[in-house]
């Protein structure tokens, strides 16, 4: 029976994305595990493994399709001693795509008995989302096989043809019903984009399509924005320690291909702090907070036509200079879009620096879930006073966290950036 391929969900918030480039052609052998493909989300492009065999019986999705949904058809396999018709019969039966239902949607009606049935939407458990083949949900759809109930041995765990061939028929367990949730109120709508083109008539400009990225970008903080309480607590931090103390560190490091930037000890700085404050190290969970054991700091990173967010997991437990391998690592792959989700996913806390474009101070938008950013200007000679009166000059920096009132009320936001600023001011103390 001809199996039709469906467009991946790539990472756990993928809704859709752009077929950007077809590895294989039609009437190529395909095996389990052969890339056939390259599939741009809003983040990253990211290869399209085959779990099942047989051969590209009909390419459905020409390359460069944007919005295409996620478990829409993409392409016909076909299995041994199926001929080119097969793939014919069951792309002129595709679908149009359509978008998911929710793991908490009441089941909907049965759809009537057909000659083919088509794979049935992907399985939830506990309220996860379960991977099968599209071959095996046919074939489990036809015995009447529950797929919670199977246990995959595909890659990942992902259930295959033969585990469904060797499961016994069990009843399916009914889903339990759930009230339908209440509408979301809609946010004010701006004007249109032909009452905006209109603005401008007889004005020369270029219009520009938006990508993926930053169609995320433009509805993920505007969302931030409307919908987190933010306050904003702002700092001045002298580096002159730490300047001198990182030009002794990067002599002593020369051999070692490792050169420290000032963004290394602020990434340490904050990891430190959210160890010493650990009521700080949190994320708004919608009806509740979590809050985390690890310091797992992201860092704004900007791309071409949008930016990153990548995670250093355990920062507090890491070394200066392997906080620093592993942060150009990851911005040089994020430029790529070569970053896997789990890489700029997660973390309760973020930086993003401003300074080396010569910008004074900012205040950022915090990127949910994270409870706070902190954002970093320049490092500026300027007079100060002393602890003794004097005036003298110093390298100052100006910071400002920006804060998710929901998770940090303004004295532990300020015990938070205390920490901060106490490590970059005596940076030594901070490695002992």
């Amino acid at each position: 029976m001809a199996i039709e391929l469906l467009m991946p969900a790539l990472s756990p918030t993928m809704e859709e994305g752009t077929l950007a480039k077809w590895l294989v052609k039609e009437g190529d052998e395909i095996k389990s595990g052969d890339v056939i493909a390259e599939i741009e989300t809003d983040k990253a492009t990211m290869e399209f493994e085959a779990v099942d065999e047989g051969t590209m019986g009909k390419i459905l999705v020409a390359e460069g399709t944007e919005g295409v949904k996620v478990n829409a058809p993409i392409a016909v396999l076909l299995e041994e001693g199926e001929d080119a018709s097969a793939a014919e019969t069951v792309g002129a039966a595709a679908p149009a795509p359509v978008e998911e239902a929710p793991a908490a949607a009441a089941p909907s009606a049965p759809a009537p008995v057909t000659d083919a049935p088509k794979a049935p939407a992907a399985p939830v458990k506990d309220g996860e989302r379960l991977f099968a083949s599209p071959l095996a949900r046919r074939i489990a759809a036809q015995k009447g096989l529950d797929l919670t109930t199977i246990k995959g041995t595909g890659p990942k765990g992902r259930i295959v043809k033969a585990d469904v061939e060797a499961a016994e028929a069990a009843p399916k367990a009914e889903a339990p019903k759930t009230a339908a949730p209440a509408p979301a109120a809609a946010a004010p709508a701006g004007p249109s984009a032909d009452m905006v083109a209109k603005m401008y008539e007889g004005r020369d400009y270029e219009e520009i399509k938006l990508d993926g990225m930053r169609k995320t970008i433009a509805a993920r903080l505007s969302e931030a924005k409307q919908t987190i309480p933010h306050f904003y607590l702002r700092r001045d931090i002298q580096l002159d320690a730490l300047l001198k103390f990182r030009a002794e560190l990067n002599h002593q490091l020369t051999g070692k291909g490792v050169k420290l930037s000032v963004n290394d000890f602020i990434i340490k700085a904050v990891a430190n702090a959210l160890q010493e404050v650990p009521a700080a190290n949190a994320v708004w969970a919608g009806d509740r907070v979590l809050q985390m054991k690890a310091s797992d700091v992201a860092v704004a990173v900007a791309v071409e036509g949008g930016l990153f967010t990548p995670v250093l997991q355990d920062a507090d437990m890491k070394s200066l200079s392997a906080l620093s391998k592993e942060m150009k690592d990851l911005a040089h792959r994020a430029r790529d879009r070569k970053l896997a989700p789990h890489e700029y996913q997660g973390g309760s806390f973020a930086i993003s620096n401003l300074g080396m474009f010569g910008i004074d101070n900012f205040d950022a938008i915090v990127n949910p879930p994270h409870a706070g950013i902190l954002a970093v200007g320049a490092g500026k000679k300027q007079a100060v006073i002393g602890e003794d009166g004097e005036v003298k000059a110093a390298t100052v920096m100006s910071v400002t966290m920006s804060v998710d009132h929901r998770v940090i009320d303004g004295a532990l936001g300020a015990e938070l950036l205390k920490a901060i600023v106490e490590n970059l001011e005596n940076p030594v103390a901070m490695l002992a």
